[in-house]
């Protein structure tokens, strides 16, 4: 029996500028037995992943983005690790960001900010270490019955974002749609084939109720299995279970691959977002755009900012 494995995590959900990222991970895990919890697959896939950067072995670390990525300003470029786990796991290896947001299906805002010249990947590996990597990462995971069936990303823009906030008058809205469609795309992929479904994600904030929107995403009644504030579980008869869980991505490979997804995703279309805006204002100190620092860019360019480049520039929070 083959299990499919999937985790969900998000990038971007506070801050001011920029998209919402929404990752997905789906994997399919052969030779296992309904019952069974999900594998441990760092455990699995030891011979070519790890958790943590700087492992002497030079495994792939796949962790949560917060953990990999590293400071702007450090000796290394800030997305060493993030790419270098994400890159690897896609076949073909995508050359620049194109590329590797057309490989996710994830579509930027079609806004002069995000709109330009490729940037080219690797950007702090190079082409040659990514290719070792993902033939590491191919042969473990050939070895230990393991296939990425999907690596996605769901890109909210500003313009999508501030709508969907209007409509359902909370933000969180935002990224619960993103969620349901994942796990409905998850649910598409185990009825296909007959195999048992799994799917971890990130808990949401704070919120524990998620029957409806699980529902609406099996297409099918499930079961609330737990609510509380360790965990909220669902489960469809024996063969689907959705999980959500505060720091999903230290137990679960694929949430943090999620994770990892989404962050790379999220700061490629930063680098888009100030490449514009500093041509359009030399010597303006880039943003991440979450709220401190995005509010003193907002004030460094007050003066060359239109009213409806504002408006179409700052989320609803």
């Amino acid at each position: 029996m083959s299990l499919i494995y999937a985790g969900i995590d998000e990038a971007g959900y506070g801050p001011r500028l920029g998209p919402l990222c929404v990752g997905l991970c789906v994997l399919r895990v052969e030779n296992w037995q309904p019952g069974e919890p999900p594998p441990n697959l760092w455990r699995t896939l030891a011979r070519a992943v790890c958790r943590k950067p700087g492992d002497k072995r030079k495994r792939i670390p796949i962790a949560d983005s917060k953990v990999l990525k590293l400071p702007n300003g450090a000796a290394r470029h800030p997305l060493t690790h993030l790419e270098r786990g994400v890159l690897a796991s896609l076949d073909p290896i995508p050359a620049d960001d194109a590329e590797l947001l057309s490989s996710l299906g994830a579509r930027l805002e079609q806004t002069p900010w995000y709109d330009g010249e490729p940037t080219p990947l690797p950007l702090a590996n190079t082409p040659e270490s990514i290719r070792l990597d993902a033939l590491q990462l191919r042969r473990a995971m050939a070895s230990a019955g393991v296939e990425i069936v999907t690596l996605a990303c769901a890109c909210v823009g500003e313009t999508a974002f501030n709508q969907c906030v209007r409509d359902a008058g909370t933000k969180a809205a935002v990224v619960l749609d993103q969620v349901r469609d994942h796990i409905a795309r998850c649910a598409h992929k185990a009825t296909c084939r007959g195999e048992h479904l799994r799917v971890v994600c990130d808990r949401l904030g704070g919120r524990t109720h998620c029957r409806d929107m699980v529902a609406e995403a099996l297409g099918e009644p499930v079961e609330v299995a737990e609510e509380s504030a360790r965990c909220s579980r669902y489960l469809a008869g024996t063969h689907a279970g959705v999980l959500f869980l505060p720091e999903a991505e230290r137990g679960h490979f694929p949430v943090a691959l999620a994770s990892m997804t989404a962050k790379i995703v999220r700061e490629l279309a930063m680098m888009r977002f100030n490449r514009y805006w500093s041509r359009r204002c030399p010597g303006i100190r880039p943003t991440a755009g979450y709220w401190k620092d995005a509010s003193r860019w907002l004030d460094e360019m007050a003066p060359l900012l239109a009213e409806e480049e504002r408006r179409s520039l700052v989320r609803t929070v």
